[in-house]
């Protein structure tokens, strides 16, 4: 998008970037955020396109806020507006805690 802030998105923990926007409903929720913001999509680990983890060793909390550092670090902000969705709702609450 080419609002005047930027919004990491956080999905459930079933997600796919490329199925999301051919998913009717997701699609629109995703082209109403971007009309307001730069939407900051990605996979989280061991999601989607993203490599598998190992079952018995499920990344922590902390872990995936590094890995959503790492995401806007990648898309060069520093600050960034978080939204969750379903299981990534923590993740995000947690992110904006700290």
């Amino acid at each position: 998008g080419q609002g005047s802030f930027d919004l990491v998105f956080v999905p459930g923990f079933i997600s796919n970037l490329d199925l999301q926007w051919e998913d009717e409903g997701y699609s629109r929720l995703l082209k109403r955020l971007s009309a307001f913001s730069r939407l900051i999509l990605f996979y989280k680990r061991g999601t989607g396109l993203s490599d598998r983890v190992d079952g018995r060793h499920l990344p922590s909390l902390e872990t995936r806020m590094d890995d959503v550092r790492a995401v806007m670090d990648a898309a060069g902000r520093g600050r960034a507006a978080i939204l969750g969705a379903s299981e990534g709702a923590p993740m995000a609450m947690l992110f904006a805690a700290t």
